[in-house]
């Protein structure tokens, strides 16, 4: 009984350990320990985004040019992390979001162009305005996938599907224990 508790007091303590609240403006690199297989939430600025998984426990912002407007938020609880990154300037703008590649991703921005790639697990990305370019692993890994655009084109190299105009979407079910939603309003959706 008292290895028990002194093994859950320990695991406590180890996962408040992981918890963090960052607030940076004009900084970059931006990082912070997160464990591999959590979920992250990100809300982002309107640029050119790079997502990128890697094999480190952290998650990691750099971002150029650097500009005293730009505010990376990063708040981590455990095995959740809330990422907004605000104040991009519209010349240029170009940042790299670094997360562990076992991670599940939810994304909203509302324009520019966001590519995604090396990260496994559910992913709910959504874009209102301009490119989204997934790469999406192997595609037996998924159990639902379900992507559209209002206006625009659906290349979907992955899953065997090229659809342009208006209001077009897919939804496939598979074998796999991940979900994949991809909305972009307005542009291109490329699922790779």
């Amino acid at each position: 009984m008292r290895t028990t508790l002194a093994l859950l007091l320990l695991s406590a303590a180890f996962v408040s350990a992981q918890d963090a609240k960052i607030e940076e403006l004009g900084k970059s690199p931006v990082e912070a320990k997160f464990v591999s297989g959590g979920r992250i939430r990100m809300d982002l600025c309107s640029s050119g985004i790079e997502i990128v998984g890697t094999d480190n426990s952290q998650v990691r912002v750099s971002y150029h040019p650097e500009r005293d407007s730009v505010r990376v938020r990063l708040q981590i609880s455990g095995d959740r992390a809330d990422l907004r990154l605000t104040g991009c300037s519209h010349n240029n703008f170009q940042a790299r979001i670094e997360i562990p590649k076992s991670s599940a991703l939810y994304v909203r921005m509302l324009a520019g162009q966001l590519d995604v790639r090396e990260v496994t697990g559910d992913k709910d990305v959504e874009l209102s305005f301009g490119q989204l370019n997934l790469d999406v692993g192997k595609t037996e890994q998924y159990a639902r996938v379900d992507a559209s655009v209002n206006s625009g084109q659906i290349e979907a190299s992955a899953f065997d599907v090229s659809k342009g105009g208006l209001f077009r979407s897919f939804d496939q079910r598979g074998p796999g224990k991940y979900r994949l939603h991809a909305h972009v309003g307005a542009g291109q959706l490329d699922l790779r």
